[in-house]
């Protein structure tokens, strides 16, 4: 796996460390007054868990996927399609500017529940697991990642440390706050805060990178199998 690949990954585990389940919910318990480290820990820990396991599932179905249908990615049409798809998606992102107004949705709910005082271990297992299991639809980061992953022809070691270092990288942001709060509280608390707004008020713009990037990974992955770079820079 080349230097620039890895940089790819890094790149979209931290866009994947700014959704609502791996950095607005972190931020919002943070700033409860009554919160206590362990709760904080277990909850990250459950999506890290949860999205490590999704992520070996989708690789090992992907390889098998590749096995049953080898040379398919080989097909011109086929690279044409994903140059296509990749473009697609990259000037659709462009749609996202986040200046619609909505109103309180899922994630305010999910704030007074961590804002309460009866949050328990159970209730962090399960609000983890229900962040990170409705944000699946929309992880086009990771689905990228994943597709990046398999495509690099890795041993399982090697593509196991490598996932783990995806997900690890998409929640040290919350773990580096948690830490910096734990030393400097009063100071970092109106930080956080301003945060926390800030992601819940642009999370279309945030979605507009995400397909951004997603698409331009995958039509630059097709040019490059088709020749596509080569032709454009010779003829440059």
């Amino acid at each position: 796996m080349d230097l620039l690949t890895l940089a790819g990954l890094a790149g979209l585990a931290l866009i994947d460390s700014t959704s609502i389940g791996t950095l607005v919910i972190p931020i919002w318990m943070l700033l409860s007054p009554r919160l206590r480290a362990s709760r904080f820990l277990i909850y990250l820990a459950t999506v890290a868990v949860f999205y490590a396991l999704v992520g070996v599932l989708l690789v090992l179905g992907a390889e098998a996927a590749t096995t049953a249908l080898s040379g398919l990615s080989d097909a011109a049409w086929v690279n044409w399609a994903q140059l296509a798809i990749g473009v697609g998606l990259f000037a659709y992102s462009f749609r996202f500017d986040g200046k619609k107004k909505r109103g309180p949705g899922r994630a305010d709910r999910w704030k007074a529940r961590l804002t309460g005082e009866n949050a328990t271990v159970p209730a962090m297992i399960g609000l983890g697991l229900g962040a990170a299991t409705l944000e699946v639809a929309t992880m086009l980061p990771y689905l990228a990642a994943v597709g990046l992953i398999t495509s690099a022809g890795l041993s399982a070691p090697a593509w196991l440390t490598v996932l783990g270092g995806y997900v690890l990288v998409m929640i040290l942001p919350a773990l580096l706050l948690g830490a910096v709060r734990a030393l400097a509280r009063r100071h970092v608390e109106p930080l956080l805060d301003r945060v926390g707004a800030w992601f819940a008020k642009h999370s279309d713009s945030t979605l507009g990178w995400v397909l951004g990037i997603a698409g331009f990974l995958l039509a630059r992955d097709a040019a490059v199998r088709l020749g596509v770079l080569n032709q454009w820079i010779t003829t440059g």
